[in-house]
């Protein structure tokens, strides 16, 4: 009897599952919140139910509180069984954080650009929601600026701009070494990645079909259109396709081949998570490195109480699961064991981190921008984890795409043999410069700690500022920028 009474009980489970398995996929959430916390007080064990809540948190828009669910079943499941999470649960973990820590933005650009020349534009963003967070990006020289203005946005960006201040390179007991000028670090003006997104967004909302919260699948190019299938969402046909999905591009992957054929590693990783500000910094950052690896603790929106951390590191190539963040937290705490100045507090912070964003630096070098009726941009065709002005480079490019189909009077194949003309030496320019985000950040010897210092100092004396100015901004504005139609 007893047995039979537990084999009722999982039937009862798995059909009430399997209820809000059709619930979610309907577009149910916060709805089911209350539902899923009783069930999984009364079956803590269960990843399905902590996989269920989760997207029902997410779905809600409380993608924060998805997150700590997912610690919330790594630490059950390691306590009460010695386990960690199944790749499964580790994979939706790690779909919905790259979710959380930013919005796309070269896709919203190329879209306000095209439907101010009046074509019927639709964006497919993975996340499911715009948020006003990720890293900081910036822009420098006549070239960026020109590109933010002709697209109306100009003033905006200027308005929610950081305003971030000089960064300070600093011994183990946290003594000044060098500072840093806001322009080398933070350009001509600087805005967090989300908020650029936000307001490209607004600037489209009315003109723009937004489909949140899916993906590509499959795409064929029938000469005449692309069909398109997605993870959620109905098959559709379009025009033309821009894959604009970032360094690790599926769109790229289904019609130029894999990630393995393009993406060059740069000898480096970076992570990056929020902490507190426990250093009580204001718009300012402190740098602290020892051969081979970094931290860095920066505050630039002035917020009293939070911060983010910054943790760079040389290594080989390494094996791991891009959706594991418990795996990806192991890397870093082995990597960062007994580092002096803020690094303990930084790790300790990192075990609690939600955000955390974590990849190899790198660079896509593709051997053509286009193919047929698709189309790479930004990131996915030319970009940098770090160093590159990567959003820059993606604005511009969204720029030119749209001015050529303008031109062309949208003939793809004129508009797309002039966009790659014209983009890709710019683009790789402003690639060389992010080969050398890692060894900034991360000399390899003490030596070379000391030297980069050295240079660094006299760069930031004011004798020099100019020069520095203009050697920031040379790949920024290596780029003739056509006139195109007026919108």
């Amino acid at each position: 009897m007893p047995a039979e009474a537990a084999r009722l009980t999982e039937l009862r489970l798995t059909a009430v599952q399997d209820r809000i398995e059709a619930d979610l996929a309907l577009g149910a959430g916060p709805e089911l919140v209350p539902e899923l916390r009783a069930l999984l007080s009364a079956h803590p064990l269960s990843e399905r139910l902590y996989g269920q809540l989760m997207r029902a948190l997410h779905a809600g828009g409380r993608p924060a509180e998805a997150l700590t669910v997912y610690e919330e079943a790594r630490r059950t499941l390691a306590e009460q069984l010695g386990a960690d999470p199944s790749p499964e649960l580790s994979a939706l973990h790690g779909e919905l954080l790259r979710g959380h820590t930013s919005a796309g933005v070269a896709g919203p650009a190329l879209a306000l650009c095209l439907a101010r020349y009046g074509a019927r534009v639709t964006v497919v963003e993975k996340a499911p929601a715009l948020r006003g967070d990720g890293f900081a990006v910036d822009f420098r020289g006549h070239v960026h600026r020109r590109v933010l203005s002709a697209m109306g946005v100009w003033d905006e960006v200027h308005a929610r701009r950081t305003r971030m201040g000089r960064q300070t390179v600093v011994d183990a007991d946290g003594t000044p070494r060098v500072d840093l000028p806001a322009e080398m670090m933070s350009g001509d003006v600087e805005v967090f990645r989300g908020e650029l997104a936000r307001i490209l967004h607004e600037r489209t909302e009315d003109t723009v079909e937004y489909v949140f919260g899916d993906s590509v699948a499959t795409l064929t190019d029938t000469g005449d259109g692309v069909d398109v299938a997605f993870e959620r969402g109905a098959p559709r046909r379009f025009d033309l396709v821009v894959g604009a999905d970032g360094l690790h591009s599926r769109t790229r992957r289904l019609v130029f081949g894999d990630e393995s054929r393009y993406l060059r590693f740069q000898d480096h990783y970076v992570a990056g998570f929020g902490i507190s500000n426990h250093l009580g910094l204001y718009r300012t950052g402190r740098l602290y490195s020892e051969p081979g690896r970094a931290v860095c603790v920066g505050n630039y929106d002035g917020d009293p109480e939070r911060a983010g951390a910054l943790l760079v590191f040389r290594s080989e190539r390494l094996a791991y699961d891009r959706g594991d963040v418990a795996a990806q937290k192991r890397i870093l705490r082995e990597r960062f064991a007994g580092m002096g100045w803020e690094a303990p507090s930084v790790l300790k912070a990192l075990e609690e981190a939600d955000d955390l964003y974590f990849d190899a630096i790198a660079q896509i070098h593709v051997d053509r921008l286009t193919r047929g009726r698709v189309a790479l941009l930004g990131d996915a065709g030319y970009g940098a984890t770090m160093g590159g002005m990567g959003t820059g480079v993606a604005i511009v490019g969204a720029h030119v795409l749209a001015g050529e189909l303008a031109l062309a009077g949208g003939d793809h194949r004129t508009a797309f043999a002039e966009y790659e003309t014209r983009v890709r030496d710019f683009a790789k320019g402003c690639q060389k410069i992010s080969g050398n985000a890692g060894p900034f950040f991360a000399p390899p010897t003490e030596r070379r700690i000391r030297s980069r210092d050295r240079m660094y100092r006299l760069l930031s004396h004011r004798l020099m500022a100019s020069f520095f100015k203009r050697l920031t901004e040379k790949a920024a504005t290596g780029i003739e920028l056509r006139e195109y139609p007026a919108a």
